[in-house]
């Protein structure tokens, strides 16, 4: 009777394996659209719309790792040393920062990670399509 039900630990581990493979490819989804969305341009772009890409270091600096212990995705712009650390933060949210001259400044939110994970989220449901057989 017993090979009848279902083998707990085989089903979890497959579970778990398929979790971490669509989050990893929803989080590569949105960290490309996210990088897509920052054009290189001189300038300042309008609030409420992604940056414009001065010298190519936060498009570089966007990544995503799946978190094992949460069974999720977290994606975004790493925090880049020195004074302009917050800059990331700052360009999605708004806020204050420390320009490299040592003068503060207040950024309007120019947001390009939190559209890009709205663009691409009707996406996991066909990503969890078949995904464990």
């Amino acid at each position: 009777m017993k090979s009848m039900f279902f083998d707990r630990k085989e089903i979890n581990q497959k579970v778990d394996a398929k979790t971490r493979k669509v989050l990893s490819k929803f989080g590569a989804f949105v960290r490309k659209t996210a990088r897509q969305s920052i054009r290189k341009r001189k300038g300042t772009s309008q609030p409420n719309q992604p940056p414009f890409s001065h010298s190519g270091l936060l498009r570089k600096f966007i990544f995503f790792g799946y978190d094992s212990g949460k069974r999720s995705v977290v994606i975004g712009a790493v925090k880049i040393s020195g004074k302009s650390g917050r800059a990331p933060s700052a360009l999605e949210h708004g806020g204050r920062v420390s320009l490299p001259n040592g003068k503060n400044v207040t950024i309007k939110p120019r947001p390009f990670m939190q559209p890009a994970f709205e663009k691409e989220l009707p996406k996991v449901k066909s990503l969890w399509n078949d995904s464990i057989k």
